[in-house]
């Protein structure tokens, strides 16, 4: 996946993890990661990573400081937490690319119930909801402040393959109040993609992105119906152009993704297996792909299945 982001002039993705050295190290249901995963995010090529989700609490309030500060050492912006300034306070966060500025937000519709732990004070400090009142304030000044906007909510029902009404409603408002591109995020499933013609202008939303890298897959999810689709993701290629002091989105293509894993053979202290976890472009793998011969049949046949499905599914025309 390196060559694909380092190609990219501003990577942009979800930790839905927290990282906090005097916690201790734990998957589901409370995450916490080694800081050493940084590293490895950063020399892949992200610019900036979305910590508004609902398990950034995972690691008490200190999590979500620790998780913040340890991106920004590795050189990499964090969005949707604050941990400097006071929400009403601080800058937004606009990174200046080749001339033009792109300004992030990103929210989340809450954080697993945690948030009754901590004081009022700091969950006003620190955390983005999808309080719309605020939402609208930042959205508008960075419709002021940058050329353009891309929004990370979090929000909708896991595992339904479908954005409910609410999601719909919301994204829309988002648009009117000045977004160009929203990026969903949250029940671990690709949802549609939708384009939305303002002021003569086309603005993106892709509804849910899926899982990129995870260990949810047929294997884990038990009797999860939609199961196949937690192995499944989008990588979104938007290219924005300006012109005469316009900016606008100038082509949006989606390359679907799956999550390959295989066992390694080794198993940890615990004695719980470990595995290898690959995450592939899907279009380099299927037939006439340039990896498409390293694939036994069975992984294949999956990957022929999701790359058919996913592009159904998403139903991107950009024109």
């Amino acid at each position: 996946m390196t060559p694909w982001f380092k190609q990219a002039d501003l990577a942009i993705g979800d930790f839905e993890e927290t990282i906090n050295k005097d916690h201790y190290l734990a998957g589901y249901p409370l995450f916490n990661a080694p800081a050493e995963v940084m590293d490895a995010i950063k020399e892949a090529g992200y610019h900036v990573l979305d910590l508004a989700h609902n398990h950034i609490l995972d690691s008490q309030i200190e999590g979500v400081i620790s998780t913040a500060d340890i991106i920004e050492k590795a050189g990499i912006t964090p969005i949707g937490v604050y941990t400097h300034e006071p929400r009403d306070q601080v800058p937004l966060v606009i990174k200046e690319v080749n001339g033009i500025k792109v300004a992030l937000s990103a929210y989340s519709y809450g954080f697993n119930g945690i948030e009754q732990y901590i004081s009022q004070e700091d969950y006003n400090r620190y955390l983005l909801d999808l309080n719309e009142d605020k939402m609208k304030a930042e959205v508008e000044r960075a419709e002021k402040e940058a050329d353009i906007t891309i929004i990370m909510p979090q929000m909708g029902v896991e595992y339904r393959l479908e954005p409910t009404e609410e999601q719909k409603a919301l994204y829309h408002k988002m648009i009117d109040w000045g977004a160009d591109i929203i990026f969903g995020g949250h029940p671990h499933v690709v949802e549609p993609s939708e384009t939305v013609e303002k002021d003569g202008d086309k603005k993106l939303i892709i509804y849910l992105m899926g899982n990129f890298i995870s260990n949810q897959r047929i294997e884990s999810m038990g009797d999860e119906e939609n199961a196949k689709w937690t192995e499944r993701g989008v990588l979104m290629d938007v290219t924005i152009k300006k012109n005469d002091g316009k900016t606008t989105i100038g082509t949006a293509k989606d390359h679907p993704t799956w999550v390959n894993r295989t066992p390694k053979g080794t198993f940890s202290p615990e004695g719980y297996p470990l595995y290898h976890y690959q995450t592939y472009i899907l279009e380099d793998f299927i037939e006439g792909g340039s990896h498409r011969d390293q694939l036994d049949e069975a992984t294949k046949e999956r990957i022929d299945t999701a790359y058919k499905e996913m592009n159904e599914h998403v139903g991107l025309k950009w024109y």
